[in-house]
């Protein structure tokens, strides 16, 4: 069953609720193919990737490294903006509130159809984070 979404009118918190989803499997995905297995070690791996920290300094990265188009940094700045009834336990409002914009980037993304861009972008993150750039 496939059902059409205007992701325009979504509000940030929204697509970022769908780009959590679309980066955490690229980012399981990348794991698993690295030969990690257990829950717990995956776990606490994944999360070098996927924490707001991880996440704010990513998009950070992208803005140092201009990869984002115009479209791409008004999305993120959506979902930056949006008002968000909880925050993460483990960080700042600010830090949360960044995260939260790439990820609202990631869900417009995934849902306008450029999963391509979703798997490039990713893609990206995975090497900045390896190369110790978000610490």
């Amino acid at each position: 069953m496939t059902t059409e979404v205007d992701y325009q009118q979504l509000n940030g918190v929204a697509l970022a609720y769908m780009g959590d989803a679309a980066y955490e499997v690229i980012i399981r995905r990348h794991l698993i193919a690295a030969g990690l297995a257990k829950p717990n070690h995956l776990q606490k791996k994944a999360t070098h990737y996927v924490s707001a920290k991880a996440q704010a300094a990513l998009i950070d990265l992208m803005g140092q490294d201009k990869i984002l188009s115009e479209d791409e940094w008004t999305m993120f700045k959506r979902g930056r903006n949006a008002k968000s009834y909880t925050h993460a336990k483990n960080t700042d409002v600010v830090t949360y509130r960044i995260s939260t914009g790439f990820e609202a980037l990631m869900g417009y993304l995934a849902l306008s159809g450029q999963q391509d861009r979703v798997d490039e972008l990713g893609q990206w993150c995975i090497e900045q984070v390896e190369a110790g750039r978000t610490e």
